[in-house]
């Protein structure tokens, strides 16, 4: 198979979702500076303002805010709408949120509202930008998904389930533009010091697992270079990917045995 060419990152225009901290504030950042205009979506109307102004100025990239609440059905059906009509090339479906705990004992009310997050704007965003990147022959989406797509994650139920659904959802979508100029990747990263083992509520969990892991900053390249090789799946770190690989080798209840031992309370 011929080597895929980069992907022509300066002068396009990138939608990074959940653009506000972590992982998407980072490939915003990387995004600026090799010369993307962006959209930035997050809840936060006020740090995107200032995000955008910052990242405008330094880089002399177009920046501009979209505040939207991507668990809200309304916010969410605005946004789609807009991107729908405007042209986008390069599509980062970042935002996401997790718990951590017993299924039985959580607030069943985020639990499906992190399905909504995490699987339905992932549908309805891919959707909206899919058709004109393909009438062009050329566009990307990139879908974060997690190490936790590749086996059931006891303790984190919910969230596992929701990223082997993005994992599946970006590999078949893959299938299904290639040859067509577009490109998509799951972008399956461990463990990254994003806030996000604070905001599952545990601080327990969140010490034991994200104190030593790496940065957003450390992380994002490895997206960019799997989407520049075109490929459907990037799984940054050695270990990492020695665990997607067995994960995939042994039976799910193995599995989830081991994952219930390394992520229990």
């Amino acid at each position: 198979m011929p080597r895929a060419e980069p992907f022509p990152y300066r002068g396009a225009t990138a939608v990074v979702t959940g653009a506000s901290s972590g992982l998407g504030a980072a490939f915003a950042e990387h995004l600026a500076a090799i010369g993307c205009d962006l959209v930035l979506v997050a809840r936060s109307a006020g740090v995107l303002d200032e995000q955008a102004e910052r990242l405008s100025g330094h880089y002399g990239v177009s920046a501009r805010p979209a505040p939207t609440d991507l668990g809200d059905h309304e916010s969410r059906r605005a946004l789609v709408e807009q991107l729908a009509g405007s042209r986008v090339d390069l599509l980062v479906n970042n935002a996401g949120v997790g718990s951590y705990g017993r299924f039985a004992e959580l607030d069943p009310d985020r639990e499906v509202a992190q399905v909504e997050l995490n699987c339905v704007a992932v549908v309805q965003l891919a959707r909206a930008v899919l058709p004109a990147m393909l009438e062009r022959g050329q566009g990307g989406i990139v879908n974060v998904a997690s190490t936790s797509a590749f086996q059931p994650t006891p303790t984190m139920t919910t969230y596992g389930a929701t990223k082997a659904f993005v994992l599946a959802f970006s590999v078949a979508l893959a299938e299904e533009t290639r040859g067509s100029g577009v490109r998509v990747l799951a972008f399956c990263p461990g463990p990254v010091q994003t806030g996000f083992g604070g905001a599952t509520g545990d601080s327990h969990f969140a010490s034991a697992f994200f104190a030593k892991a790496p940065h957003p900053e450390q992380i994002v390249p490895h997206a960019l270079e799997a989407l520049d090789r075109g490929r459907s799946v990037a799984v940054p770190g050695l270990a990492n990917r020695f665990g997607a690989v067995g994960a995939n080798l042994a039976p799910r209840w193995v599995t989830a045995r081991i994952s219930k031992r390394v992520l229990r309370p």
